[in-house]
């Protein structure tokens, strides 16, 4: 997961991912809508090949790039999981600092 958040902690990579999910897209063509090299956007895509993100097939010269759902899945699965810890904790700490609506009235 931590290469996931890794790869998901750059913009770049980000909007790579958004534009992949909406259809197939080359290394090239997505290399033309950057203003960096070729290879800056080749090395951004091999961190989300990496991270399980999207996968790359060969079609001739070009390298198409496919988004890996499940992989974005696993990430909202574990942010779920942590939200619920934290809303569980703020929970908690209000009812014992008295911010429960509940403990107040019966307390009268």
């Amino acid at each position: 997961m931590d290469g996931v958040f890794h790869a998901l902690s750059d913009p770049t990579r980000r909007d790579i991912l958004r534009r992949c999910a909406l259809g197939e897209a080359s290394v090239s063509r997505l290399a033309e809508t950057y203003p960096m090299s070729f290879a800056a956007v080749q090395k951004h895509v091999a961190v989300l090949e990496r991270a399980g993100l999207v996968s790359k097939e060969r079609r001739g010269r070009e390298q198409i790039v496919h988004t890996v759902p499940e992989a974005i899945s696993g990430a909202r699965q574990a942010l779920d999981q942590l939200e619920a810890i934290w809303r569980g904790r703020v929970e908690r700490m209000a009812d014992l600092l008295g911010g429960s609506e509940e403990s107040k009235g019966q307390s009268k």
